[in-house]
């Protein structure tokens, strides 16, 4: 019997998944758009709204699975209940217009390949890669890297081409062009050697981010032959392995009772035994993801396995909007030993006109949960805009000349010197993203943009160049 003491010196004892209390479990049963009516839990949907979530699965990603539906919703309380609105898509995520369309040629009888169509049209209307995503793709040996993102000189994301699915599909979820037909780019990559000699390349690049999709659906074969040449000297300058992941609270049996969940703990352990910081990026949405014993269960196999957890979310609409929800997660967490990372504001793409928030609000909202909470709980920062120039986060407000203002400042940015300028924008209490501010100082731009948007012009001018490159030379300009 396996006990997961893999590695020299180590004194920590796993518990192995062999003796686990509770049922074992080997995969999920997973129901999608072609079989909402075989989810056992349908009948209670009432058949408007049923009918209004076929329409739109037909233009949403829509996978849930058995363990979602019988331990995150609470069905008593659908259509509100947050976890209900999180895993299954709402008519009114289309809009009336589309809604309109859609529901038009359904009922008209119209053709497979004419429905097609209209879904593809409203794909492509939905912004599918926000804030620039594909400037974010590096070519490196006169080559596109569409499995690579490469944004900050400290991190780079790859993305698996076998996990660029998950166990069940959020509804807001901003990379939902990945699990849908649409004339956007997809990320993915199957090429380990090419991943391996980017990173080699970049001694730079400290942060190595494996994401999706969710690479918790791979199998700990696939993901060790990705990772366990990291192990070596070659890599030594990259030295944090991280996994966005939705896995614990969708499926946690992943890390419990899976037939390789064993092997996938000796892979984390090993990581982190080769002085690896391996850190989980849990994709907490609402505290109630928390409650289940099966996520408490496989949060504490990966601490033993040498894991840090942290958990970030973005504010969404009708699932999270309120600082109650946001300080019981919080709180929870520390609890848990989770830390509590990043709130995020709903980027603009896909059905961001039903889960937006506006700024004001969410900064309310921060302000409110993080009063009532001790200093442990308060290294979430928030709100923060993942936009296309950098994370930009939102300190707060001030009066001056008269005039109240959002605070401003980069988190993360395209070029080194935009870091650590506090900026202001005029207040607003109806915009939703950066682009719908603008600058206090009467000037028609932010200080960043003009050199923002020279970047852009130079990648779609020099296609083979390395993307990241473009910008390391622009910084030192």
């Amino acid at each position: 019997m396996s006990m997961l003491s893999h590695g020299a010196g180590s004194d920590a004892i796993i518990v192995p998944s062999s003796v686990l209390q509770g049922k074992t479990h080997s995969k999920p049963i997973t129901y999608n758009e072609n079989k909402i009516d075989h989810i056992p839990q349908s009948a209670k949907i009432p058949g408007d709204l049923l009918e209004g979530i076929r329409l739109a699965a037909m233009v949403f990603p829509f996978k849930v699975n058995d363990y979602s539906l019988d331990n995150l919703i609470d069905w008593t309380r659908i259509p509100d209940d947050p976890m209900f609105r999180l895993l299954f898509p709402h008519p009114d995520m289309l809009g009336e217009e589309n809604l309109a369309a859609l529901s038009r040629l359904t009922k008209s009888g119209a053709s497979r390949d004419l429905i097609s169509k209209e879904v593809l049209t409203i794909r492509n209307r939905l912004n599918p890669h926000s804030s620039n995503q594909t400037a974010n793709i590096p070519t490196f040996n006169d080559q596109k890297l569409d499995g690579i993102q490469h944004k900050y000189e400290q991190t780079a994301l790859f993305f698996p081409k076998q996990g660029q699915t998950c166990h069940s599909y959020c509804t807001f979820c901003f990379r939902w062009p990945q699990f849908v037909a649409s004339d956007a780019i997809k990320f993915g990559s199957d090429d380990a050697d090419t991943l391996h000699c980017y990173l080699r390349e970049h001694q730079n690049l400290t942060d190595l981010l494996i994401t999706g999709g969710d690479p918790m659906v791979m199998n700990a074969r696939r993901l060790r032959a990705y990772l366990e040449p990291l192990m070596g000297s070659d890599f030594r300058h990259v030295s944090t392995i991280r996994f966005g992941t939705k896995a614990l609270t969708y499926w946690p049996y992943r890390f419990l009772s899976e037939a390789d969940s064993d092997d996938l703990l000796a892979l984390i352990r090993d990581l982190s035994e080769a002085g690896k910081h391996v850190a989980i990026m849990a994709h907490v949405n609402h505290w109630r993801e928390m409650v289940p014993e099966p996520f408490q269960q496989a949060v504490h196999r990966l601490q033993q396995a040498g894991a840090t957890i942290r958990s970030q979310s973005p504010l969404v609409g009708h699932v999270n909007a309120d600082s109650g929800t946001w300080q019981r997660l919080w709180t929870d967490q520390v609890r848990q030993n989770i830390i509590p990372y990043y709130m995020f504001m709903e980027r603009d793409t896909g059905a961001n006109h039903y889960f937006g928030v506006p700024i004001s609000r969410a900064l309310s909202i921060y302000q409110e949960a993080t009063s009532h909470l001790s200093g442990l709980a308060k290294t979430a920062r928030g709100p923060v805009m993942s936009a296309g120039p950098g994370k930009i986060h939102v300190l707060g407000t001030m009066e001056h000349n008269g005039k109240k203002h959002f605070v401003l400042t980069f988190l993360q940015a395209r070029r080194t010197e935009w870091l650590g300028k506090p900026f202001l924008a005029a207040y607003s209490e109806t915009a939703q993203w950066l682009d719908q501010l603008l600058p206090s100082d009467g000037n028609s731009t932010f200080f960043f943009e003009h050199q923002y948007k020279e970047f852009l012009n130079n990648i779609s001018m020099l296609p083979t160049n390395n993307v990241h490159q473009i910008e390391k030379v622009g910084s030192n300009a």
